[in-house]
C-alpha cells in the first residue's frame, strides 16, 4: 500500500508539471474546454474514504453475537405462560399415551403367546384388550373387555375354522401391576365356526363337497371309488347338538349310484341294498337275451311273486315276454329286490346287465356305520386350560351358506400361570 506522504508527493509533481505545460504553450484562453475534467470536479475522490483515520471513540466496541436461533428462542420466551402450560401438556399427554399403547400391545403378546401354549395351537390367537387407558385398567387389577380370535383348532376329526370370543369382566390375580399369577374371567360370549371349505379338504379328499340345505341340514354330493369304480355318491346329514360342548351329525339318504344301471343303499332294512334302477328295468321289455336270462332263475321268479303259467308263455312268445317285462306291477317287483342275495347265487346273471361281481363284494363291504363315519361332521370343544372352575357351553347351532355356527357362552373361568 502506497504511503500517505508518496502519494502527495506525486500529486505536487504533477501540478508543477501542469504548471510548467501550460506556461509555455498555448495561451490558456485557447486551451480546448474539456468535459472530463468538470464530471472528474464532481466526483468525490475515493481515496477520501479510504485515507480518512476514524477518531477513537466515535464507535462503541461491542462483542459479536455468535449463537444461532436466538429469534426462535426469544420468541417462544415471548408466549404467554397459559400458552407454554397448553404445550407442555400435550407434549406430556403424547408421551404418556405412547407409553399406554407400547404396554397394551405387549400384554396382547404375552396373553396370544400364553393362549397359543395352553391350547396346543399351531399359531398364536389374535388378542385384543379394548379400553383406554390400558395403564388404568392394569393399576386397577380389571380389564372390561378382551376380544380373543382363535383360528384352525383341531376339534376331533374336523378343525373349526375359527373360535371368536368376548371376554367381560376379567380380574387379575397377583400383588403388583406387574405380577399376574392368573385371571378370573366373569363371561363369555362367541361364536365357533365350521367350514364347508374346511370339511371337503378334511373329509371329502376333493371328492364330496357339502353344502347347507335349512337351518339344520348338510348336503354331501361327489363321488366315491369302489372297487376301482368311481360311484356317484349322495348322502344328507341333520345337526344337532350333543350336550353342552358337542355336535353330531345324523347321516340319512346315503346311495351309491352305478351308473345308471342300479342303486346301492348300505343297510339290511328292504329299501336298502342293491337295486335295479327304473331304466335298466324299464330295458328289459326291449333287451329280450336279459328278460328270459331274469326269468330262467326259478328262485327269482318266485321272489317276484310271477306264476310259472305266465313265465312258460313269456318264454315261448317274444310278445308275451314284452308285455310282461313291461308290465308296472313286474318293474316295481322287480325294483324292489335286493340284487345281493341274487349276486352271490348268479353272478353270470348280473353281469348281462353289466354289473361288475368284484363291485358287488365291494359293496357288501362298505357298510353303513363306516359310510357314515366318513362323512360325520360330529365335534367337540377342546378342553380349556383353567382351574376347573366355570364351564363353556355351545348353543344355536344353525347351518348358513359358508359353514355351521354354533354359539359359545361360558362364565365363572380361571386361568393361573
Amino acid at each position: 500500500m502506497r504511503s500517505p506522504h508518496r502519494i502527495a508527493a506525486f500529486t505536487s509533481e504533477s501540478a508543477e508539471l501542469s504548471d510548467v505545460r501550460t506556461e509555455g504553450s498555448v495561451p490558456s484562453d485557447t486551451v480546448p474546454h474539456n468535459p472530463y475534467d468538470e464530471l472528474g470536479a464532481l466526483a468525490d475522490n475515493p481515496l477520501d474514504e479510504f485515507l480518512h483515520e476514524e477518531e477513537p471513540g466515535d464507535v462503541e466496541w461491542a462483542p459479536p453475537n455468535h449463537r444461532r436461533g436466538s429469534r426462535r428462542r426469544n420468541r417462544f420466551a415471548g408466549l404467554p405462560l397459559a400458552t407454554k402450560a397448553v404445550v407442555g401438556i400435550v407434549v406430556l399427554a403424547a408421551f404418556v399415551t405412547l407409553a399406554d399403547r407400547w404396554a397394551l400391545l405387549y400384554a396382547e403378546h404375552r396373553a396370544a403367546d400364553r393362549l397359543k401354549d395352553q391350547l396346543h395351537l399351531s399359531a398364536a390367537p389374535e388378542v385384543d384388550i379394548e379400553g383406554f387407558p390400558f395403564l388404568t385398567q392394569l393399576a386397577d387389577r380389571r380389564l372390561d373387555e378382551v376380544k380373543v380370535t382363535v383360528p384352525d383348532v383341531a376339534a376331533s376329526r374336523v378343525s373349526l375354522a375359527k373360535v371368536s370370543a368376548t371376554i367381560r369382566d376379567v380380574r387379575i390375580e397377583g400383588d403388583g401391576p406387574t405380577d399376574v399369577r392368573g385371571a378370573r374371567i366373569g363371561g363369555m360370549t362367541g361364536e365357533v365356526l365350521l367350514s364347508f371349505d374346511d370339511l371337503n379338504r378334511e373329509l371329502g379328499a376333493s371328492q364330496v363337497t357339502f353344502s347347507g340345505r335349512g337351518r339344520d341340514r348338510i348336503l354331501a354330493r361327489g363321488t366315491l371309488p369302489v372297487a376301482g369304480h368311481d360311484l356317484k355318491m349322495r348322502a344328507d346329514a341333520t345337526i344337532r347338538r350333543i350336550g353342552d360342548t358337542g355336535i353330531a351329525t345324523d347321516i340319512g339318504g346315503m346311495r351309491l349310484d352305478i351308473g345308471d344301471l342300479a342303486t346301492y343303499r348300505p343297510g339290511t332294512r328292504p329299501s336298502e341294498g342293491l337295486h335295479l334302477s327304473r331304466r335298466s328295468v324299464a330295458r328289459l321289455a326291449t333287451e329280450t337275451a336279459k328278460a328270459k336270462a331274469l326269468l330262467s332263475v326259478p328262485s327269482l321268479v318266485h321272489r317276484l311273486g310271477v306264476p310259472d303259467s305266465a313265465v312258460r308263455e313269456a318264454l315261448r312268445s317274444d310278445r308275451r315276454l314284452s308285455e310282461l317285462t313291461g308290465s308296472p306291477r313286474f318293474v316295481h317287483q322287480l325294483m324292489s329286490l335286493n340284487l345281493v342275495d341274487l349276486a352271490l347265487a348268479h353272478p353270470a346273471l348280473l353281469k348281462k346287465f353289466g354289473l361288475d361281481p368284484a363291485l358287488l363284494q365291494g359293496l357288501t363291504r362298505l357298510t353303513r356305520p363306516e359310510l357314515a363315519d366318513r362323512l360325520s361332521l360330529a365335534f367337540r370343544l377342546p378342553k380349556l386350560p383353567g382351574d376347573g372352575m366355570g364351564d363353556v357351553r355351545l348353543s344355536g347351532v344353525k347351518v348358513e351358506k359358508d359353514g355351521i355356527r354354533v354359539g359359545l357362552t361360558g362364565e365363572g373361568l380361571g386361568f393361573e400361570r
